[in-house]
């Protein structure tokens, strides 16, 4: 395998290691919950705790990957590129947000859902900078961003909640699907040979 090659390898193994994802989802709809104050997320305490024990699952979850599939740490250039999608991400979600809907005077007050459009365009830069895209992720968040920009929502921001929600969910079942596309990259789970094949 050249070096080309092999970049691609780690960093696809880094990358596809999708329970990190259905945990970012998992918080994704805890913070919903919390804005919503719905139950016992109405006390802040309880979202606190939530969210220590979401981070908690972190842990095992690396641990796991690692056993699985060795240690996985991308080239410097490759980090560089996902370091600047994410520098531009943080203000395409809060303008572009705002821009679309929201009670600023100059928002175009679009009936959208803010939140899932930018988010799913997020996730879309950010994969496609990491390891290029694959079809589960253009279906799952080009989806998301397809709903987000139907005409039917409430306009000022209202269902930005709502497109948490959306969006938990959307990370939740790409992360599956990123997990399994390891999987199968790289070998079954417990055989050893994952990060042989990765060549890390």
């Amino acid at each position: 395998m050249d070096r080309r090659g092999i970049e691609t390898a780690v960093a696809e193994n880094a990358q596809f290691r999708g329970l990190f994802g259905v945990v970012g989802g998992l918080l994704a709809i805890l913070a919903a919950l919390g804005n919503a104050a719905w139950g016992p997320l109405r006390h802040n305490w309880v979202f606190v705790v939530g969210v220590i024990v979401l981070a908690g699952l972190t842990w095992p979850i690396h641990a796991f990957y690692t056993d699985r599939f060795g240690r996985a740490t991308p080239s410097v250039k490759h980090r560089a590129r996902v370091a600047v999608v994410v520098l531009v991400a943080v203000p395409l979600v809060i303008l572009g947000s705002l821009w679309l809907s929201s009670r600023a005077s100059w928002s175009l007050d679009l009936p959208v859902n803010t939140t899932a459009i930018t988010l799913g365009l997020v996730f879309l830069l950010s994969i496609a900078a990491a390891v290029g895209l694959r079809l589960h992720h253009v279906v799952i968040y080009g989806g998301l961003v397809i709903v987000g920009a139907l005409p039917v929502w409430e306009r000022g921001g209202e269902s930005g909640n709502t497109g948490l929600w959306l969006a938990g969910i959307a990370m939740i079942i790409s992360g599956l699907l990123d997990h399994r596309l390891l999987v199968r990259r790289f070998g079954p789970a417990g055989t050893g040979i994952g990060a042989d094949r990765a060549g890390v």
